[in-house]
């Protein structure tokens, strides 16, 4: 399943978190705070439309359209509308931005079934900041996405 700014959602799409993507999320953040990483259990995960309404309104009322355009998705364009994206935070509840983290996530995500969803340098190519926070489940296909250095539209091959 792809979400992007061209692939959308219905508005009624609301399936929660996927438990299976969840799952491995756990057996992510319990290993990288086994390593002495810098992250918290609490995370952002699945977001109804409604909610993503909400916080796009307000990123728009602070920020303009076009700055919150660069890193926040329009309603029933989120990927955490799908059940399947995650926002990692620091112990501080700030965005997981810390380089140590951050090259953890890009070298070990993909083992537990997930991707860096908005890598730096592919801006042009995602419509997003680099996010090195946002993950992606994907499954086992996370590790020749990784491997291939694409983004998922790279990767399936769609503008």
């Amino acid at each position: 399943m792809l979400v992007n700014k061209e692939h959308g959602l219905a508005p009624s799409y609301a399936p929660g978190e996927d438990p299976i993507a969840k799952e491995a999320l756990l057996a992510l953040l319990s290993q990288m705070q086994n390593e002495g990483l810098n992250v918290s259990d609490r995370y952002s995960g699945f977001r109804s439309y409604e909610y993503q309404s909400e916080l796009y309104a307000n990123y728009v009322a602070q920020y303009g359209q076009k700055e919150a355009d660069r890193f926040s998705a329009r309603p029933g364009f989120s990927e955490h509308q799908t059940g399947l994206a995650f926002d990692l935070m620091h112990e501080d509840g700030t965005l997981l931005t810390n380089p140590l983290e951050a090259s953890w996530l890009e070298e070990h995500a993909a083992e537990y079934g997930f991707i860096v969803r908005y890598p730096e340098g592919k801006e042009e190519i995602t419509g997003y900041m680099a996010e090195p926070w946002h993950i992606r489940y994907i499954g086992e296909e996370a590790i020749q996405i990784r491997d291939s250095g694409l983004t998922l539209e790279e990767y399936i091959n769609l503008p």
